[in-house]
């Protein structure tokens, strides 16, 4: 029960990244659209998240359900050592949750307080996938020391380093890139969908540009990140069939075909994660001294791990499908 446990696990992180990450990454094409364009772009965005915006975070809360109940130790030291970015990824969904909700349906909308919320949302969309990635590049940066003596070294210099960085800001040309590329289909005109497909190009030169920081970075800090991927089979398999996810995305990109698009750079971003994940499974955490966290060694007793695999189990055949048509339903709704 513990590999369902853990897959349950991998699984949600993709899917909050996925839709979630495409989700923040609208504020992202937002905050770098020119302000004769802002307003369309904002329609449209309202078109694509507006209707599921908020059930993005229940892959997230999944996520942290399944630490906090299956692997405690693992998730209090990340809450411990980590607390700082993720109180800031918090308060950036929070404030980009009212503003996003504020500015749609204040009942005033008056030019000032509409243009606080446009602020607040297009900031905290880009704060917050930030931030995200720098908890996720923190987890296997070796930078987080159990036996620090100050709080420097216990909380800020943990996330605060070159490679997390670097992380946080490839997480965030990922979104752009998502979220680029899931607008193109919602375009309701050629222009705005021309628009689109040059700011998916540009966001993923970005994210390529970053990822190469990344690589950088990471032998800056001695974590050798080239080593672990290209030096595991399964995860340079993913690398490879992201590279050629990424080549047939620029051949498609023009055509216009919706779901073939989103599809690749679905893909491609998962690939993205897994060629990461796998190269230190099952190792959630990589602290500074060699000491790792591994999920199967740092669990809870195995009657919890049951009961937890049972309950995601059987709670997805409950809720899935009914999230499903949710989507359809709003894919399929008519723009009034």
């Amino acid at each position: 029960m513990i590999y369902v446990v853990i897959t349950f696990l991998f699984l949600s992180i993709v899917l909050y990244f996925l839709l979630g990450g495409a989700d923040f990454g609208a504020g992202i094409i937002e905050l770098f659209t020119s302000e004769k364009n802002k307003h369309k772009t904002r329609q449209t965005s309202y078109h694509a998240i507006g209707p599921i915006w908020e059930a993005n975070h229940m892959w997230l809360i999944i996520a942290v359900v399944i630490m906090f109940v299956g692997f405690p130790v693992v998730y209090s030291t990340m809450c411990t050592y980590l607390h700082i970015p993720m109180l800031i990824m918090l308060l950036g969904i929070t404030a980009r949750g009212t503003a996003f909700a504020f500015r749609s349906y204040d009942a005033i909308k008056g030019e000032n307080t509409q243009r606080i919320y446009n602020q607040v949302f297009v900031y905290s969309s880009f704060i917050t996938p930030l931030f995200l990635g720098i908890i996720a590049g923190s987890t296997i940066s070796r930078q987080i020391d159990l036996h620090a003596g100050s709080f420097l070294g216990a909380y800020v210099f943990s996330w605060f380093n070159y490679f997390s960085v670097a992380v946080g800001l490839f997480t965030v040309a990922l979104s752009g890139y998502l979220a680029a590329i899931y607008l193109i289909g919602e375009a309701d005109n050629d222009h705005d969908a021309r628009r689109f497909i040059v700011k998916a190009k540009a966001m993923n030169i970005i994210a390529v540009a970053f990822g190469g920081l990344v690589f950088i970075a990471s032998e800056v800090e001695n974590i050798h990140l080239a080593h672990w991927i290209f030096g595991n089979p399964v995860s340079l398999t993913a690398v490879i069939a992201a590279s050629v996810s990424l080549i047939a995305s620029w051949i498609l990109i023009n055509t216009g075909k919706r779901k073939i698009i989103r599809i690749g750079a679905g893909f491609q971003v998962t690939m993205i994660l897994l060629a990461v994940g796998y190269m230190h499974y099952p190792y959630l955490l990589m602290v500074k001294g060699g000491q790792n966290l591994s999920l199967f060694v740092y669990r809870a007793p195995e009657t919890t791990i049951n009961d937890l695999g049972w309950g995601l189990f059987i709670g997805s055949f409950l809720i899935l499908p009914s999230l499903f048509y949710l989507y359809y339903s709003f894919q399929k709704k008519e723009i009034v």
